[in-house]
């Protein structure tokens, strides 16, 4: 195999070489089941399950687990200002994200585990840690549980940073021997949820459940750990400094995909800035939102915009037409069978999506001009080529999930609208290469009279409705 993937670890380029041969394990830090998903919450399960899918293509056996954090501070704090009960606040928002990925046709994790569930698995950790001398619990009794970070000297290996200039955004405690220490264990506080433990009740950190999380199922060495940018620290560099200071080896490669900014800030709640799946999906379907996150490269921020989604969705739909014409007028498109080459060298760079797009709009346009060459064995070949592609990136026009997706509802009428303009636009295109500039120009009039706006790029014509640009 020759996938190069960039470990955040080593701030390079290395090989990939599963730890088992056949198979590939991957951890992802899941959601903080806090509010409702937005875009920039879904941008990694996306990227990672396009990593997934690459490995399947390439022949292995991959087990990827995705945690559901069900307790946190924020949890407890959003619930409470909201009047209901904190399990039921959370178990509320897990829905939400399980929806937002199934519309967007990430594939179910193998495993899929909430904090909540492995509070043994935690304790245990914190035994060996405090046996071993990187832990230890609060000098006056309450009950909180620390991690020592000077006893581990590589810590900040993963972030880059000096240990004295790190904060760990935690509140100020008396029962720390050092600042730099962070939580393990959280003593009981009244009124919130708490589990038995040697060192009295509490609850478990953050960084702590995913370290017990991933172990629980995936071993105490595994292949990668996959997150977004912004949990490099402290959340990844605790992991790996909790486990290793356990005797775990953890993760061989530690990927990280970056945020989708509005206004160059990064898309959260805190900021108010946020645009949440169900809002986004009603200005264009599912397919379209998972092309425009899955278009840039993974560590590139995507500077959210509603002219770049527009864009996106217009670019999806030219690879739709092209399959759907080849379809109807060929017959079927078989999944599998293609000529991937340019599309794999780009994929097994680091999983260059841009480049392996690049692959796949260069066999629409062979493909259609094959068809309208009256090439039938060209034209197939082409579309078989962008439905392998497009299946590798979970993008298949003629996959059921997309077509059931469609059937539901929702989304459809914008489907159909989709439909027509692409028809009036092939045959606009049709009409300008036969030089009947007449012809091409009355149905560029005619879609504009009806709200649609027609922008010629190198790469064909992209449109836009007129409300979509106000």
């Amino acid at each position: 195999m020759s996938l190069h993937l960039y470990d955040t670890a080593a701030r390079a380029l290395r090989e990939f070489h599963p730890q088992h041969e056949g198979r590939a394990s991957i951890y992802v830090c899941g959601a903080t089941v806090q509010g409702v998903p937005h875009v920039g919450h879904v941008r990694s399960s996306v990227n990672f399950d396009v990593l997934r899918r690459w490995l399947v293509h390439q022949g292995l056996d991959v087990a990827l687990v995705r945690n559901v954090t069900d307790i946190d501070d924020k949890i407890l704090s959003k619930a409470a200002e909201a009047g209901r009960p904190w399990s039921e606040w959370a178990a509320t928002h897990e829905r939400a994200f399980t929806a937002a990925f199934d519309a967007l046709g990430c594939l179910p994790p193998s495993v899929e585990p909430r904090a909540t569930g492995h509070v043994t698995e935690m304790i245990e950790l914190i035994s060996r840690l405090i046996d071993s001398g990187h832990a230890y619990p609060c000098d006056n009794g309450s009950g909180d549980v620390y991690f020592a970070v000077g006893t581990w000297p590589t810590y900040g290996s993963l972030s880059g940073q000096k240990p004295d200039e790190m904060e760990q955004g935690e509140a100020a405690s008396r029962g720390k021997h050092d600042p730099r220490d962070f939580t393990l264990w959280k003593a009981a506080k009244p009124g919130e949820p708490s589990w038995p433990t040697p060192w009295g009740r509490g609850r478990p950190g953050w960084h702590l459940e995913c370290s017990a999380m991933a172990t629980r199922y995936l071993g105490p060495s595994f292949d990668i750990h996959g997150g977004g940018l912004d949990l490099v620290f402290p959340h990844h560099e605790n992991e790996r400094a909790q486990s290793n200071a356990a005797g775990d080896g953890f993760a061989n490669f530690w990927l990280h995909n970056a945020w989708v900014t509005m206004s160059g800030a990064k898309m959260s709640k805190s900021l108010g800035n946020t645009l949440t799946i169900p809002a986004v999906l009603d200005r264009v379907r599912a397919v379209e939102l998972r092309y425009y996150l899955v278009a840039p490269h993974y560590r590139s921020t995507v500077e959210y915009s509603e002219a770049a989604l527009a864009e996106a969705a217009s670019a999806y739909r030219r690879i739709e037409t092209f399959v759907r014409r080849v379809a109807e007028r060929i017959g079927p498109v078989p999944a599998t069978g293609g000529d991937l080459t340019a599309f794999t060298a780009a994929m097994d760079d680091d999983l260059g999506t841009p480049s392996a797009l690049a692959a796949v709009h260069e066999q629409v346009r062979h493909g259609n001009s094959a068809l309208d060459e009256g090439d039938r064995a060209g034209a197939l070949a082409a579309a078989t080529a962008v439905r392998e592609m497009t299946g590798v990136l979970g993008l298949d026009p003629l996959d059921p999930h997309w077509a059931g997706a469609e059937a539901a509802g929702g989304t459809s009428a914008r489907s159909a609208l989709g439909a027509l303009v692409d028809d009036l636009l092939t045959e606009r295109a049709t009409a300008r290469k036969s030089r009947d500039f007449a012809r091409a120009d009355a149905i560029r009039d005619q879609l504009t009279a009806a709200g649609v706006g027609i922008e010629d790029t190198p790469d064909g014509p992209v449109w836009t409705l007129k409300d979509d640009e106000q």
